[in-house]
């Protein structure tokens, strides 16, 4: 596992992972900063990453299919919010992951994980993914409540949190074993999940989908149990739990 430490990126650490890819980096490499400027989440929202946060990510190269290969961000998941525990004791019971690729701590969104990929030869791709970590600052005027590590008495540095990180996605890619270990991840994922059990809607490209959140399959899609009883499988989509999903409508 190499490292390329950077004291600022004017682009993304995602954006410089995938750039190795396709210049022939098979990885593993982690590409790491604590400023970014051109940080980026899901459908290229702008992620807010300053001076003290965690801007990390990874790159490989896998034989996985598509869909198995996105089940690494759920790999990413149960290792940052083992490496966050491990450096803050105190947050154990007040974090949790939720569905498909954020960190909350208290309800507040803490950490966020991106996962991007490209298809090389001979069945081969390239998959980055990304991590970013509120540790000093979270960003404000969002839709969604934010927090950061330092405003909930977590008082550590970036470093700190990535040297933890590196050392739980070992272990968890390692129960991954390329695709062969999926289940074990996604009832390791579902052990710290948020709304289990509790009504959530679902914003997908069809509409708004409310129901039970029952659990995710290891492809790891959202099962929800409809009013009817029915069971539906969600690939993606944007999530809301608890009273703002009972106030949409479908």
């Amino acid at each position: 596992m190499r490292l390329a430490a950077f004291d600022v990126l004017n682009g993304s650490t995602s954006t410089e992972a995938m750039e190795s890819g396709r210049a022939g980096d098979p990885g593993p490499l982690w590409v790491v900063t604590d400023h970014q400027l051109g940080g980026r989440g899901r459908r290229n929202r702008a992620w807010s990453s300053p001076k003290g946060n965690l801007a990390a990510s990874l790159l490989l190269t896998t034989n996985a299919s598509v869909a198995l290969a996105a089940t690494l961000g759920f790999v990413a998941g149960v290792a940052l919010e083992r490496a966050i525990v491990r450096v803050a004791p105190f947050l154990r019971h007040r974090v949790s992951l939720k569905w498909p690729n954020d960190i909350l701590a208290d309800g507040s969104k803490l950490a966020g994980i991106l996962l991007e990929s490209e298809p090389l030869d001979a069945g081969r791709r390239i998959v980055v993914v990304g991590i970013g970590v509120n540790v000093v600052a979270a960003p404000e005027g969002l839709p969604y409540p934010a927090t950061s590590l330092l405003s909930m008495g977590g008082a550590m540095s970036a470093q700190q949190l990535f040297s933890a990180l590196a050392d739980e996605w070992l272990r968890c890619v390692g129960l991954w074993d390329e695709g062969r270990g999926v289940a074990v991840i996604r009832d390791l994922w579902l052990e710290r999940a948020s709304g289990l059990g509790a009504p959530v809607s679902v914003q997908t490209p069809e509409g708004v989908l409310g129901g039970v959140f029952e659990t995710i399959d290891d492809a790891g899609r959202l099962i929800m149990q409809r009013a009817d009883g029915r069971s539906l499988a969600i690939a993606a989509g944007e999530v809301h739990f608890g009273t703002a999903a009972t106030v949409r409508k479908d």
